[in-house]
């Protein structure tokens, strides 16, 4: 199985083996995306190649006939205006003379026949010497013979179909007084073509060869571009993408290399208060989410995770992660969800862990409490039993009584009452100054903040006072007297060294074992939310001592 994560969220998906594929085949071969591509790519590198084959074969065949009907007029203007067949051709019958004439200009030109005819048409020379005396086949002598012209012609004669050039042969008065008739056999002309049709083939050949390893190879580099995948196997991790993205509560935008927004799901866009998506794709991110920086993470690839950002007057938790193929960074995605939100989860969380480790204290305080009661009536010492529970009960009766009227709001008398009992589990002197005050807390000031910088505060203070030499101690002192609410925590510890007071509210700074140093960040991570400040001082205790402003009223 792989696992697909986002910010705060993780998915399980299916192997992609699983997946549908085709089933189609082709030649017995099942037809994955790789084998298609070669088939089609063969194909049209096949059709093209037989195309121009054939008319390449055609031009050639074409152009082997012409160059042969030239070579063959060629040849007889040059017999016709040899002296001696002049002479000779105008005597009564042949004498051999022309034929031993024709007979070698033939061989030395490999034509099939030169024929030299008188003005009648009579054979002077042939091929074959049982021809010489007739009269030329063929019917093509007309032109030349009559009208003194030269050509090239196709006809059939005693040797069969041929390619013969006609030229006239001229006395010196200009008077046509026969003709010359070189020809070469079409049969031959046919095996020339077909020599030069086989290079073709054989070009064709090597060029397919070529085109099947280009189509493997550009398959093959395709095939790898999209991780191996076939079609369907895209079209379903799409879905099942969009139906992730779809289901994640928090707004999902994602951008290019060129920082322009590619995917915005249905929450993002709700968000943002965009209507529809297209309002959103294509667009640069410093316009859709301005001070998300993501574009930063082009050039760095750092990620950041929780921080919060202001877009349209609401604030939001952003997480920002960079997109890698093949090591390089192609884009970025970010992650966001309205900071009220989690405010409203946060407070709840709170509220249950306070009253939780409150009961908790008091469970593990009163149940040794009655072990002890119940061992003094066991050895009849009755009166002590009862001077015990007196005062346990007068004391958190009194404290109980002291946080309803100084601290009005069940969330925070909550708190701090469950840290009373925490300290009284850990042997730690809580001590909360009785002149303590905090009726004032303005409505819009988040309590949840207030309980994180007094709870890190404490937890800190009794750890200090608990390593401490002397009896461990802790005091908290509150007032809302002016214009600001003033706290004071202080232990009997060692105290912070000089060296460390700079680094202390620093996130992952931490001078315990175990503890990954976030408490006094978030302190002084809520105190810049709400505009406060924070002081170190030592205490009279022996130890450090905090002091927290925080102003009734935000300072414009």
């Amino acid at each position: 199985m792989a696992l697909l994560r986002y910010p705060e969220r993780i998915f399980l998906v299916g192997k992609i083996s699983n997946m549908t594929e085709s089933t189609t085949t082709i030649l017995g071969i099942p037809a994955t995306l790789q084998v298609r591509m070669i088939f089609l790519v063969c194909l049209l590198v096949l059709s093209l190649i037989l195309a121009s084959g054939a008319i390449y074969t055609a031009i050639v065949g074409d152009i082997v006939e012409d160059q042969i009907g030239k070579r063959a007029l060629q040849v007889s203007r040059t017999v016709a205006q040899i002296p001696l067949v002049k002479r000779k051709i105008i005597e009564p019958r042949p004498d051999g003379i022309l034929q031993e004439l024709a007979e070698r200009i033939r061989k030395e030109v490999g034509a099939e026949f030169i024929v030299i005819g008188n003005r009648r048409g009579i054979r002077f020379s042939h091929p074959v010497p049982e021809r010489i005396g007739r009269a030329m086949v063929g019917g093509d002598n007309a032109p030349a013979l009559e009208r003194g012209e030269s050509y090239v012609s196709y006809a059939v004669g005693t040797l069969g179909p041929s390619i013969r050039g006609k030229v006239p042969i001229f006395n010196d008065e200009g008077q046509i007084i026969g003709v010359v008739s070189v020809g070469y056999l079409q049969e031959g002309v046919r095996g020339t073509v077909h020599t030069q049709q086989l290079k073709v083939a054989l070009l064709v050949g090597i060029l397919m060869v070529i085109g099947i390893v280009g189509a493997v190879q550009i398959s093959d580099r395709f095939k790898r571009a999209i991780f191996g995948l076939e079609p369907e196997q895209i079209a379903r991790l799409f879905s099942e993408r969009t139906s992730i993205i779809e289901s994640i509560r928090e707004g999902i935008v994602a951008i290019d290399r060129n920082a322009r927004v590619t995917v915005a799901n249905r929450q993002a866009i709700e968000i943002l208060g965009r209507r529809a998506e297209q309002d959103v794709i294509g667009l640069p991110i410093r316009e859709v989410l301005p001070g998300a920086k993501l574009s930063h993470i082009l050039s760095g690839g750092e990620k950041r995770q929780d921080q919060e950002l202001e877009v349209g007057g609401t604030t939001m938790i952003i997480n920002t992660v960079p997109m890698l193929e093949n090591g390089e960074i192609t884009g970025a995605v970010a992650s966001f969800r309205r900071k009220d939100e989690l405010d409203i989860l946060a407070k709840q969380l709170s509220q249950v862990k306070e009253y939780s480790e409150m009961l908790r204290a008091q469970t593990h305080e009163y149940s040794n409490k009655l072990h002890t009661i119940a061992g003094l009536i066991q050895i009849d010492h009755n009166r002590e039993a009862l001077e015990l529970i007196g005062r346990e009960t007068a004391g958190y009766q009194g404290l109980i009584a002291f946080l309803a009227k100084a601290v009005p709001f069940p969330v925070l008398a909550a708190f701090i009452l469950g840290k009373y009992n925490h300290a009284q589990e850990l042997r730690i002197d809580f001590e909360i100054d009785p002149d303590s005050q905090l009726t004032d807390v303005p409505a819009e000031m988040s309590r949840e903040k207030l309980v994180t910088i007094l709870g890190n505060l404490i937890d800190n203070a009794f750890d200090a006072a608990l390593q401490g030499e002397n009896k461990a101690h802790v005091k908290l002192s509150m007032t809302d007297l002016g214009k600001d609410l003033v706290f004071e925590v202080e232990d009997s510890g060692r105290g912070i060294p000089a060296e460390q007071c700079a680094l202390i509210f620093e996130k992952g700074f931490t001078t315990k074992h175990n503890d990954r140093g976030q408490g006094l960040f978030l302190v002084k991570t809520a105190l810049n939310e709400l505009g406060g400040e924070i002081t170190l001082s030592e205490s009279e205790l022996g130890g450090a001592l905090f002091s927290v402003f925080i102003p009734k009223h935000r300072r414009k």
